[in-house]
């Protein structure tokens, strides 16, 4: 009776699921070695929440149990965010400043690439925000490389069952 009481409502099952093969993806080794993404606390956030936007993006629109789907998700994302600066060692009284700084980072970034990516075909402005916000120190020279591999992204998903993604199962396109 007690797991059935503290079982997480589908939606919320799904999300979690959603995240777990979110980050795998975003944790590929080849988006650090081939497309030169910093490995860092920095780097891994642009990452999640670039797949977290993908994903989103591709659940927007697409009837109530996927909206609800992409809110869990994104619920989880900002948990995650959430207990990684803990884990980093930030206090308590200064994880509500840095959780508003992370929020509004993602915001700008997902109205930048919703910008960039409605500028299509032209990938000037793609390859531009992902040059400053996801490369650090003068790496911005695989922004084409990056802004191809989010592209291909976004076909891959385009191209699967909304069912099958609001069931946890996403098939990435490889780094």
């Amino acid at each position: 009776m007690l797991k059935r009481l503290f079982k997480p409502r589908p939606a919320v099952a799904a999300g979690r699921e959603l995240y777990a093969v979110t980050v795998a993806q975003a944790r590929s080794p080849g988006l650090y070695t081939d497309l030169g993404v910093a490995d860092s606390p920095e780097g891994r956030f642009e990452l999640y929440s670039l797949h977290v936007y993908l994903l989103l993006e591709r659940l927007k629109g697409q009837g109530d149990r996927a909206s609800e789907i992409a809110q869990a998700l994104f619920d989880t994302y900002v948990g995650a965010l959430d207990h990684a600066l803990r884990e980093l060692g930030v206090g308590d009284l200064s994880v509500g400043k840095k959780m508003r700084k992370l929020g509004e980072a993602f915001y700008g970034r997902v109205k930048s690439l919703e910008d960039a990516l409605g500028a299509l075909p032209d990938r000037t402005g793609l390859e531009a925000v992902l040059a400053r916000t996801v490369y650090e120190d003068g790496a911005a020279e695989n922004a084409p490389a990056l802004a191809e591999y989010v592209l291909a992204q976004r076909q891959a998903l385009a191209t699967q069952d909304v069912d099958a993604i609001c069931n946890g199962v996403v098939a990435w396109a490889k780094p």
